[in-house]
């Protein structure tokens, strides 16, 4: 029996228009293009993609921080329901306690003028969750003990922290309300290798203690690959391939996922050079190309690519893909 979905996306797309006219039209920018896709309930879903690709668009459109053009998103924890794209503003005070976001950077992420107390405090006060200071103060103390930060901690500024004890502060934050749900994005990125290990363990055994189901956005494919339940991999606001991370990362598809895989850095001298060099840049989601949209970089590329648009399909048990020679193309890579 498969796993219920926690978050259900049908065809979502957020469209920006642009202020200014070229030859008589207004430009739209095509951060996410009818994008479908499901995350488990109690998974650690990994999405990856260069920048640009509109992973963080996509994560802030689910929870209702960035504004949906078209399509549905629906949150289910068993719990609570909601059709984050019609819902009103009594369901989203509901949906902010149950959803939240970890954010990139540790260092702009908290303010400079409030204690660590106040600031891990702040999201019970605003949403009304405790009764009492006491209460709160309770909430936060418990809060705080999970995620590794001392009392004497509570009293202090940010600025007396290093990078990974504020990320710790930033996700004790996101914590207090109990969320379900929870978007990570590039939330080790800013810190050194040694504090991410720390940080990707932390956030693991929150989730096995707190029930919850983590959307993990990133561009370091090393550490999705040893983090991850399933990952999907985002190209120009469009997913390309989807699996369960050992399947992806020992069987990649999609010519976009093998050069991403290629890349990453290897310890073996002799595996030095042996990345895939994707030609050119990224397009702009302002001028998606035709057909297939990583036609004008991709090494396989053939008259049939430049203008239809592969469909989706599956190529093995929970393993999706849209490339129309996916199947022509299996080369492992290790992980």
């Amino acid at each position: 029996m498969s796993t219920p979905s926690h978050i259900s996306i049908r065809n979502l797309s957020v469209h920006y228009g642009l202020g200014h006219k070229v030859l008589g039209e207004r430009l739209v920018v095509k951060a996410i293009d009818d994008v479908s896709l499901d995350i488990p309930k109690g998974s650690f879903f990994g999405l990856v993609g260069e920048s640009g690709s509109g992973k963080t668009t996509l994560g802030r459109a689910i929870l209702k921080a960035a504004p949906i053009t078209s399509g549905h998103v629906r949150y289910n924890d068993g719990e609570a329901e909601f059709d984050i794209a019609n819902i009103g503003k009594a369901e989203l005070k509901d949906y902010r306690k149950r959803a939240q976001l970890i954010f990139q950077d540790p260092y702009a992420a908290l303010s400079p003028r409030m204690t660590v107390r106040d600031i891990i405090a702040e999201p019970l006060e605003v949403m009304g969750l405790t009764s009492s200071r006491d209460e709160t103060d309770e909430r936060v103390r418990e809060i705080a003990a999970k995620c590794r930060l001392n009392l004497e901690h509570l009293r202090r500024f940010p600025h007396a922290f290093s990078g990974g004890q504020r990320q710790r502060i930033s996700i004790a934050r996101a914590l207090v309300c109990q969320p379900k749900f929870i978007v990570a994005d590039e939330s080790v990125a800013a810190l050194d290798v040694s504090i991410q290990a720390d940080i990707l363990n932390l956030l693991r055994t929150l989730q096995e203690d707190m029930d919850i189901t983590f959307l993990f956005i990133s561009h370091d494919l090393s550490v999705v690959a040893h983090t991850c339940d399933q990952v999907a991999v985002m190209y120009l606001g469009s997913i390309v391939e989807t699996a369960p991370s050992r399947e992806l990362f020992s069987t990649p598809r999609h010519p976009y996922t093998k050069a991403l895989l290629s890349a990453i850095p290897s310890l073996d001298p002799d595996d030095r050079g042996r990345a895939q060099k994707l030609e050119g840049e990224i397009p702009s989601p302002a001028n998606v190309p035709s057909g297939c949209r990583f036609h004008t970089r991709c090494p396989i590329a053939k008259d049939n690519c430049r203008v239809d648009a592969p469909a989706w399909r599956e190529l093995a048990p929970e393993h999706m893909v849209a490339c129309h020679y996916a199947d022509e193309t299996v080369a492992a890579a290790p992980l």
